[in-house]
């Protein structure tokens, strides 16, 4: 990894530090328990190092060191976290939740206290991480219990040398802090897609006298439930579900919609393909409704001759392994979360992304029984509304960030960069859209991030989600800017394009929009293009203004 990251605690973490250094670049701290004096010295080797993430490993028992009681250790907690914001720069910050413990032999008042005291921080903490977009929550207490508290702790090196962690607990932290790194710095999946029998429930649909299914009844099943309860989870945080089964359609909706013991319901797919034609046509329609590249894609079957077809046909859809014995699911299920599809945050565009996505398979179903494109059009009724992007920072920072097929710069901004350009309003405008049409809201899916300079001005950003492509509302919103920028002086915009390994449904955008060819770019093989935005030109589009 090239990225640079400090580890900053109020404990020895040494150990973890030297083994990490073989794998990432690591602040070489300077001791351990001061922290936030660390933090808050801008001449302090800390802030000439420069790390792109910081992880607080907090001790919760030394940092209350000597409170005797509920209110003294609130006070402590308070001043900390009240002089952690002044000591944060520009650096993503991971923060560890609590967990109390103590090399001592513990009684019934220390069990009182941990109960008590652990609450008091993690409601600070949580109230800390909504306060501030950079700071994360790092799941210290999750890794004790998995690792099991006899065998995180070592009261001998805590006596030696205030290393409170085993080797097991300080490889366990050492990966999951790498981990942290990687979901920060990956472009996570979109879809899970899910096979029906033995692999979200246990036996046949349309067999029930001769192999009942299972969804709690033995172990076996109890599996399954847990895996669909996980599985829910993960919708709920944004991941798009699906399901590609070969089943009589009425047999398995039949369990769907009625077994008391589903977790999983069908308003939680955007897409159903329960058919008998060859799974990996019915991944390209999924693909097809919801206006999503094959790598967006993960897909899990029980069946190891239907993961080869797949993984044969469609290389870009990924086909994790299944699990030699069901009661393995759970594990399987987080392991498959972890790698694919967990985020650092979840935003409130990612809880509504299944029914956005259930929205398009009916906007796909219409433009199917539509008589040509112009109709299609006119029948959806779609509507764009401009919002203001000091509201809509999160969104912003994610939607330049992550979209990649409506891109034609495919720049990337940290969320300092955006705060400056939204607030540079002499030389900036920035253009944030909403979608919605007759099936619902698509949310915030449009920006186009203009500078000005004299009578010309230059498209540094223009980027739509994928979900809303296919629709000509960029014609629309590029009238919509231009008409802006004319009544501002503006003669000549420009714009330009720089081709990725997923931007070419865009190559000709520019071309298509009016723009002439004016020259090359060299550096990354870019296309820059101009024209004269006072010739009253109005492209063809069917998209209706809100203010």
């Amino acid at each position: 990894m090239t990225e640079k990251i400090a580890i900053l605690s109020n404990v020895n973490m040494n150990f973890v530090i030297r083994s990490l250094k073989s794998k990432i670049d690591v602040y070489d701290a300077e001791g351990y328990g001061n922290e936030l004096g660390t933090l808050l010295n801008p001449q302090s080797s800390y802030h000439a190092f420069q790390p792109q993430f910081l992880f607080l490993m907090m001790d919760l028992m030394q940092l209350l060191d000597g409170a005797s009681d509920d209110e003294e250790a609130k006070g402590k907690i308070d001043r900390w976290f009240t002089a952690l914001p002044d000591a944060l720069g520009e650096e993503i910050c991971y923060i560890s939740d609590a967990y109390l413990w103590t090399a001592e032999e513990t009684d019934a008042d220390f069990q009182a206290k941990k109960q008590a005291w652990e609450s008091l921080w993690q409601s600070r903490l949580e109230s800390f991480v909504k306060e501030n977009g950079k700071v994360r929550i790092f799941p210290y207490q999750k890794l004790i219990k998995a690792v099991g508290e006899e065998k995180a702790f070592s009261p001998i090196t805590w006596r030696m040398g205030k290393i409170p962690h085993s080797s097991a607990m300080q490889k366990a932290l050492e990966e999951e802090i790498l981990h942290r790194v990687w979901v920060e710095t990956r472009v996570p999946k979109k879809v899970l897609l899910l096979d029906l029998d033995n692999t979200l429930w246990s036996g046949l649909a349309g067999e029930h006298e001769l192999t009942p299914i299972d969804l709690g009844g033995t172990d076996v099943g109890a599996a399954y439930r847990k895996t669909q309860e996980m599985i829910l989870q993960m919708q709920k945080q944004g991941v798009v579900l699906g399901i590609v089964s070969k089943n009589n359609l009425q047999d398995a909706m039949d369990i769907i919609e009625h077994h008391p013991a589903m977790v999983l319901r069908a308003e939680h797919f955007s897409s159903m393909k329960i058919n008998w034609a060859p799974k990996h046509e019915n991944i390209m329609e999924i693909a097809r409704e919801l206006n999503l590249g094959l790598d967006s894609f993960v897909f899990f079957d029980d069946n190891p001759a239907e993961r080869a077809l797949v993984k044969e046909m469609l290389p870009q859809v990924e086909v994790p392994a299944f699990p030699e014995s069901p009661e393995q699911l759970p594990q399987t299920m987080d392991i498959i979360y972890r790698e694919y599809f967990e985020k650092p945050y979840v935003t409130k565009e990612d809880t509504e992304r299944t029914r956005q996505y259930a929205e398009n398979a009916k906007r796909m179903e219409l433009q199917r029984a539509a008589v040509d494109f112009e109709s299609y059009l006119k029948d959806l009724e779609i509507v764009a509304q401009r919002v203001n992007p000091e509201n809509h920072m999160e969104r912003l920072l994610q939607l330049v960030n992550k979209t990649n097929q409506f891109n034609l710069t495919t720049i990337r901004y940290t969320a300092e960069e955006l705060q400056a350009i939204v607030s540079d309003r002499d030389h900036y405008d920035v253009y944030l859209y909403g979608i919605t049409d007759k099936f619902g809201d698509n949310g915030i899916v449009a920006v186009l991030i203009v500078k000005r300079q004299g009578e010309e001005a230059e498209i540094e950003e223009f980027t739509m989600s994928c979900r809303v492509m296919g629709r000509n509302i960029e014609h629309a919103l590029l009238d919509a800017v231009e008409e802006d920028l004319c009544q501002k002086g503006i003669k000549v915009l420009r714009g330009s394009f720089f081709p990725t390994a997923k931007n070419a449904p865009v190559e000709e955008l520019y071309p298509a929009l009016g723009f002439e060819l004016c020259g090359s770019i060299p550096c990354r093989d870019g296309k820059e293009y101009k024209r004269d935005i006072t010739d009253g030109l109005r492209r063809v589009g069917h998209v209706k203004w809100k203010e």
